[in-house]
């Protein structure tokens, strides 16, 4: 418990600072959503003026006046990953911070064993994603049903659940690369670079058809909130794959992190 409390005072004043621009970024854009369902036709004539694979690539592929596109388009097809990837990185590269630093040795100097410093971490993590997708979800959803929204409760803690499974699989291979590299700056550029990666491909992907073969690899191919919140489309077994990440990043972390050299 010891460890986990200093987990959270550390996570503490970073997770309310997301969540609380995240819920008001939420808010704000709720609050604009009876306008873009009574002026419908204008801004589908707008987007009209865009080439399609553009608006594919950030989710706009009908109606803003959908509570699916308009989530999608706002929120989770750019803004979430960016906020959770900040999250995890900041949050599950701390070990090899802590050690650059020289304040690992504080913690491992107690009775406190280097699976319990790390799975204060771990849970930490998952709690502050955890914080950060309802304040997202929570911000829209509350704003959206006091200006007449009717958004959809269960559908969109679906949206939650599936966002915050997203953001726990970076935390996971974060971590792990954190142990394996003791290095923040590389863990951070690892994770960086793949996730802009797989957003290029999934943009390809919406441009050519030619090339939709590699969409699966791409983690935004599995994020999909737009059928989920419209369609009710549960996507179960990509939830089952993000938790599966998270969950193996985690696992082979602590492993490492057993017999890991702290010296090297």
């Amino acid at each position: 418990m010891i460890a986990f409390r200093m987990e959270l005072r550390r996570n503490r004043t970073l997770t309310i600072w997301l969540a609380v621009s995240m819920a008001l970024y939420g808010a704000i854009i709720a609050a604009m959503y009876p306008v873009m369902v009574e002026n419908d036709a204008l801004f589908t004539a707008y987007m009209e003026t865009f080439p399609q694979e553009f608006l594919a690539a950030f989710g706009m592929t009908g109606s803003l006046s959908d509570p699916g596109i308009f989530y999608t388009t706002y929120i989770s097809s750019w803004l979430w990953p960016i906020m959770a990837a900040v999250l995890a990185l900041l949050l599950g590269t701390r070990v090899a911070a802590d050690l650059d630093r020289g304040f690992l040795d504080l913690p491992l100097a107690t009775p406190i064993s280097r699976v319990r410093y790390l799975v204060a971490s771990i849970v930490g993590q998952a709690l502050a994603m955890a914080v950060l997708a309802v304040a997202t979800v929570g911000g829209v959803w509350v704003i959206g049903e006091l200006v007449g929204g009717y958004f959809d409760l269960g559908r969109f803690a679906l949206a939650g659940t599936l966002s915050w499974l997203f953001g726990c699989a970076i935390a996971g291979v974060t971590t792990l690369l954190a142990v394996v590299t003791l290095s923040r700056g590389r863990a951070s550029g690892i994770v960086t670079g793949v996730l802009v990666a797989m957003y290029l491909v999934f943009v390809v992907t919406q441009i050519s058809a030619d090339w939709a073969w590699i969409m699966p690899v791409s983690a935004w191919d599995h994020f999909r909130t737009t059928e989920l919140i419209d369609d009710g489309i549960l996507p179960a077994a990509d939830m089952a794959m993000f938790a599966l990440v998270a969950v193996a990043g985690w696992l082979g972390a602590l492993v490492a992190f057993r017999r890991r050299d702290l010296a090297a």
